[in-house]
This record gives structure tokens, C-alpha cells and sequence, in this order.
């Protein structure tokens, strides 16, 4: 029996476009691969992931905020703190101008609530200015994660103790971390951060 004429066109055609594909894609190298498509969604999807991420940032307030523990948002932290707080704080938060930021004495509060709040709206009867102009909400976050990781150290030149003794509390019923209690394992990874 011979086969239809339409049939073996259609044989052909896909032997033809077989051919064509195979020199396109794996022997000119004009098409893009595997790989490639693979890196470029990834690239897609991370940039939109960072876009994501920019517009949830300003979802954060003192009342929501919560201690970032990853080590790109204490780096962040640092950063900031080391540009514009280090100033009054000292480098290792030993405190200068403002207040000592390593023992467990606070003027306003030291839970991460308060440390937002603070940095967000300032002291200005104290000489500390509102940051929330100069800071989106996730930077005060980094930065006030980033504090919280002098709590223990004892750098030299400390100054004296200023503030009531704050005894963190409990995690959240959420189970997020909402005291420095829970920074101390960051601590020891930004050790080698702050040197």
C-alpha cells in the first residue's frame, strides 16, 4: 500500500523544519538555549520580586516591624548607621553624643517597635532628627535590626548607662521576632560585619 500523498508532504516538511531547527538553535547558536531562557526568567522573576519588595517596604510601621535577621538587610543596616548614626553613636555604637547602644538601658524603649519609632521620628529636643524623610520604612528596619546586634558587645570607651533596664519580651503570636532576644545568633554572624 503506498501512503498518501498529503502524508508523506507532512513527512517531509517536519523532516525539512527538523533540520532547519536543529542548525538554528544548536548549530548556528543564534536561538537561545535552554540555559538561557532558564537565566533570563530567573532574571524576570528576580526583577520583579525587587519591584515587589520596593512597594511592600512602605508597609512597615512601628506598631508592624520586625527584627530582619538576613544578612543583607544588616549589611544595609550597617551601611546606613555607619553614614549617618556612627556619628553621634560611635562606630560600634559605644555611644558619643547619643546615647550607648550596647547595654541593656534604654531612653525610649528597646524593642524593635521603639527603636523604629525612634529613628523614624526622631528626638528633636535631644539633637536626633526625624529619619523617615531621609529613610524609606525598610531602611529603618535594617538599621534598627542593625542596632540591635551591639546589644551584649563592650567596645571600648563605652559610654555611661542612660534609660530604664529594657528586659525583652516573648516572640509574637505570630511567631515573628519582635524583641533583640532573638538577634543573638545574628550577633555572632555580624561580628566579622562590623569589623
Amino acid at each position: 500500500n503506498s501512503l498518501p500523498p498529503w502524508w508523506l508532504w507532512l513527512f517531509y516538511g517536519t523532516i525539512i523544519w527538523g533540520i532547519g531547527y536543529l542548525f538554528y538553535y544548536h548549530i548556528s547558536g543564534k536561538g537561545p538555549d535552554q540555559k538561557t531562557e532558564y537565566v533570563a526568567a530567573m532574571q524576570a522573576a528576580e526583577e520583579q520580586k525587587a519591584l515587589f519588595l520596593s512597594t511592600q517596604a512602605n508597609d512597615i510601621d512601628e506598631k508592624s516591624v520586625t527584627v530582619a535577621t538576613d544578612e543583607a538587610s544588616l549589611a544595609a543596616g550597617k551601611e546606613i548607621f555607619v553614614a549617618n548614626c556612627a556619628v553621634c553613636h560611635g562606630q560600634n555604637g559605644e555611644g558619643l553624643v547619643g546615647p550607648n547602644m550596647t547595654d541593656k538601658y534604654w531612653i525610649h524603649g528597646g524593642s524593635i517597635n521603639d527603636i523604629f519609632k525612634t529613628i523614624k521620628y526622631g528626638v528633636p529636643e535631644k539633637g536626633m532628627i526625624s529619619w523617615q524623610a531621609q529613610l524609606n520604612p525598610k531602611a529603618i528596619q535594617n538599621v534598627a535590626s542593625y542596632l540591635l546586634t551591639f546589644q551584649g558587645t563592650n567596645p571600648p570607651n563605652q559610654k555611661a548607662s542612660e534609660g530604664e533596664l529594657y528586659e525583652p519580651a516573648a516572640t509574637t503570636t505570630d511567631g515573628s521576632v519582635s524583641d533583640p532576644a532573638k538577634v543573638e545568633s545574628v550577633k555572632k554572624d555580624t561580628t566579622v560585619m562590623q569589623k
